[in-house]
């Protein structure tokens, strides 16, 4: 299946795509596909999580997405500033308005099970909803079997980058249901090349024509546009916002104070060659630290990593003069090479650990920016795998299962690695020993030997630091 690029960018809410707008989406998606008349049957709705959902998903927001979802919200519509009210008056009400159209007991301390021992088969990241009808009794959830049996139930799973499945849907590709028709179909890089050697076309070109066959030119170049616009401000948002951050860590925000001193170096004319790198990284935490606060992010291809592309992104435009095409030549290559890691390997933190993330992303910034500064099909491949391959066997390991510690910094350290892969790559003439989809490949298989307390459940490595501490 051809993974979009409005499939892979999704504009969404903070901490996480897999355990904030992923749920929200399923959370409405069980509502939604009911059957005709049984939202009115409707008492009781209740949720299962497991695995790193149920890890992690408190201090990614997982529950408040699931509310939200309930309510008919979508991620990139939800009006974030009014979700912590949202939120206290259903635990306040102790009721919930289904889509907005029936209004049913929930209390979210008991409907919301965080079953920390199972795992279901097909991926970790699984959520069982269940309705029950006005005979369901309210006790807690343990007692539920004792009660009455469910008139709808239903499996999804968040396989990360706000992608949801059920059992019957491909886990890779597009969620669209069926395949997609473009002109230049790839299913790895070496297919993308050679499209590109048999056409005499850049990379751009070649995928700027499979998402106009998609949706027409007009509507492309909009989501483009859309897209760019809600990175940028949200850079802008995050180094003009200060204090700390929820969650309990404590962790004060930085990029504003980075972003003055940055600022009164310029001015003074005190900035060093290598100072350039540091306002790679304040685009990057100012993202991250937005995304960690529940703001107005992108999916790039995750929220753990929603601030390597667009930081990347702001240096090609305010340090290398890349004009309003050439961004859009960077986010059509950056999509491809996101739409490879995911169908090949995964973009799941829960699945194959941060490399997934942060590696892909850089993956993705590296590539992006070949593109935009008019590298050579070959270079642009090369600049990706090299992003990847030192990316490789980055563990997922938040402290307090917060987007907080190391998630920030790591995604300004991708950005910067990013840039150094695509100066690498553009050194040379595009012939390197190992390829992307190998880099790739080994991401799946080093993923795959991970144990499961280095992806996404905080039960390993930095995620005991503060305990230990």
């Amino acid at each position: 299946m051809y993974i979009s690029l409005t499939d892979l960018f999704k504009i969404g809410i903070g901490p996480s795509s897999s355990h904030t707008v992923g749920p929200m989406r399923a959370a409405r998606r069980f509502l939604m596909e009911l059957p005709d008349g049984m939202l009115s049957q409707i008492a009781r709705v209740r949720v299962e999580l497991f695995g790193s959902l149920a890890h992690t998903g408190q201090g990614h927001g997982t529950d408040v997405a699931i509310q939200l979802g309930f309510c008919g919200e979508l991620p990139d519509e939800v009006d974030t500033a009014s979700i912590a009210g949202h939120i206290a008056t259903i635990a306040r009400e102790q009721s919930i308005s289904l889509l907005g159209q029936k209004q049913v007991r929930f209390q979210p301390l008991l409907d919301i099970r965080y079953n920390l021992k199972d795992l279901l088969p097909l991926h970790s990241n699984a959520m069982t909803f269940r309705a029950y009808g006005a005979n369901a009794k309210s006790g807690a959830f343990a007692d539920e079997a004792a009660a009455t049996a469910p008139i709808a139930e239903r499996t999804l799973y968040s396989i990360g980058g706000g992608f949801i499945v059920d059992e019957d849907e491909a886990f890779v590709g597009s969620p669209r249901g069926g395949e997609a028709t473009v002109p230049y179909p790839f299913a790895s890089m070496a297919e993308l090349l050679l499209h590109g050697k048999r056409e005499r076309l850049p990379l751009m070109d070649l995928l700027r024509a499979n998402e106009h066959a998609l949706r027409g030119t007009a509507a492309t170049t909009s989501f483009l546009d859309r897209v760019i616009d809600t990175f940028f401000t949200c850079i802008d948002r995050g180094i003009a916002t200060r204090g700390e951050l929820p969650g309990g860590l404590n962790v004060k925000r930085r990029a504003p104070d980075i972003h003055h001193q940055l600022t009164v170096e310029r001015g003074q004319r005190r900035v060093a060659p290598h100072k350039v790198l540091d306002w790679v990284s304040v685009y990057a935490i100012a993202v991250n630290e937005e995304n960690a606060a529940g703001g107005r992010v992108v999916t790039a291809p995750t929220n753990g990593a929603a601030g390597v592309v667009p930081a990347v992104l702001r240096y090609a435009r305010d340090f290398c003069d890349v004009e309003p095409e050439g961004l859009h030549d960077f986010l059509l290559v950056a999509a491809a090479v996101g739409a490879l890691c995911k169908m090949n390997a995964s973009i799941s933190g829960a699945e194959v650990g941060c490399q997934g993330e942060v590696g892909s992303a850089a993956a993705m910034a590296a590539a992006g920016l070949a593109a935009a500064l008019g590298a050579s099909n070959e270079q642009i491949e090369n600049a990706a795998e090299i992003a990847l391959e030192h990316h490789l066997g980055m563990t997922c390991d938040p402290i307090g299962g917060l987007v907080q510690i190391p998630c920030i910094e790591r995604n300004a350290m991708g950005a910067v690695k990013a840039i150094s892969a695509t100066s690498l790559a553009m050194r040379g003439d595009g012939t390197h020993r190992i390829s992307l989809d190998q880099a790739i490949d080994t991401m799946r298989r080093t993923g795959a030997d991970m144990q499961a307390k280095y992806k996404e459940t905080s039960q390993g490595g930095l995620a005991l630091a503060q305990v230990e501490c």
